[in-house]
């Protein structure tokens, strides 16, 4: 008996890619930035997120959209820092997707915001399967994670601008080589940046906050 084999998973991501691309245009004529931050459980994605609102917060307006499984902590967080925050419910879901993200950025109203950022859902594969409509996609690494995580996970660092390897204030405790995992994200991605910084003492945050003030001085003349 002749039957059709449908591969569905390729129709979801064709379709979430057109949402996305709809959504970084939309992102692109209004100015305002879209960073896609990305990491582990317990990587400090919003540790690291605070430092940067307290360097950019008194030059540029800022959006926040933490997304999370079922949880409203890291918006409470970051909410106290004056940033402009919305919490998103995945409903279960171990990632956003385009659908998801527009959404979010319809109820947040970046109406005259210069960056936004998404915090994805702690996950270090389903995120990165699925594109939102980021011009910056940057991932976190964590010391106590380990420099094997771009062999054992390579999408991520597939299509991670950047790759932030955060925690480096307790690498007397852990065997972390900086080089090695930077080099072993640059297999996968030649072109990803690599910055060690820590969220606890605010060490190395110089080159990101350079990095991130380019990019937004980038959009504003490309509207």
């Amino acid at each position: 008996m002749d039957y059709k084999i449908i591969e569905t998973k390729e129709r979801v991501l064709a379709d979430n890619d057109k949402e996305a691309e709809e959504t970084r245009a939309r992102m692109q004529k209004s100015g305002t930035l879209l960073v896609n931050l990305m990491g582990s459980p317990g990587a400090g994605k919003t540790s690291v997120l605070l430092r940067i609102i307290e360097a950019l917060g008194k030059k540029y307006r800022i959006g926040v959209m933490e997304a999370d499984v079922d949880s409203d902590v890291d918006a409470k967080t970051v909410s106290a820092t004056g940033a402009k925050v919305i919490q998103l419910h995945t409903g279960g879901l171990c990632h956003m997707d385009a659908d998801m993200t527009a959404r979010g950025l319809a109820a947040l109203d970046t109406e005259g915001l210069d960056i936004v950022f998404l915090e994805n859902v702690g996950n270090l594969v389903c995120p990165a399967e699925f594109e939102v409509g980021a011009d910056l996609r940057i991932m976190i690494l964590s010391v106590p994670e380990g420099d094997d995580k771009p062999l054992k996970y390579p999408l991520m660092f597939t299509v991670s601008d950047v790759m932030l390897v955060n925690k480096t204030d307790t690498a007397p405790i852990f065997d972390f080589d900086f080089n090695r995992a930077c080099a072993a994200a640059r297999t996968r991605n030649p072109d990803i940046v690599c910055i060690p910084l820590s969220a606890k003492t605010g060490e190395g945050f110089e080159p990101l906050i350079g990095l991130l003030k380019a990019k937004i001085k980038e959009r504003r003349r490309g509207q």
